[in-house]
């Protein structure tokens, strides 16, 4: 049998296509992880689930089952709190990333659209009619790397960026 940690296996690829690979499989100290092919120390929900179980059904403290199971305290309650919401499904690693849309919409995107159509040679010199439109737009590194800041740019501004990049 190839070792679990191979890349190439196909449990483990999908897992990671997933998103439910386990990102430290080698914390993981439970020895049915260890000596199963059942058990195994890649899947996340499963790990999250064997450490609720241990804790709830073995009377484990929260502290022996976190370090058996390679998390921390605030990730036990974390996963605890999103299975007695959600169930199995609860221990399903949520999507990281943006969850909204990150375009021009209403009536920012309106009137650029219509300063386009009338006078397109005004609209890519921004128009002072512009500046009625305050928008933010994030331009920090953002807050893992120490900070986070917000530079207030106008229509007209964020006007001449989007022509820039359509054309």
């Amino acid at each position: 049998m190839p070792a679990k940690s191979d890349n190439k296996h196909p449990k483990t690829r999908t897992l990671l296509e997933e998103g439910t690979l386990n990102p430290a499989p080698e914390k993981v100290h439970d020895p049915k992880f260890l000596d199963s092919e059942f058990f195994d120390p890649h899947d996340i929900v499963q790990v999250k689930y064997e450490m609720l179980r241990r804790v709830s059904v073995e009377n484990a403290s929260v502290t022996n089952a976190t370090g058996v199971y390679g998390v921390s305290r605030p990730t036990y309650y974390q996963t605890k709190a999103s299975f007695d919401e959600s169930g199995i499904a609860g221990l399903v690693p949520k999507k990281r990333g943006p969850r909204g849309p990150h375009k021009l919409q209403g009536e920012v995107l309106a009137f650029i659209q219509g300063q386009l159509v009338a006078r397109p040679r005004a609209a890519t010199r921004g128009s002072r009619r512009a500046h009625a439109f305050p928008v933010s737009r994030h331009v920090g590194l953002g807050t893992g790397h120490g900070y986070d800041w917000r530079e207030h740019v106008t229509a007209a501004e964020l006007l001449g960026v989007e022509l820039r990049t359509l054309g």
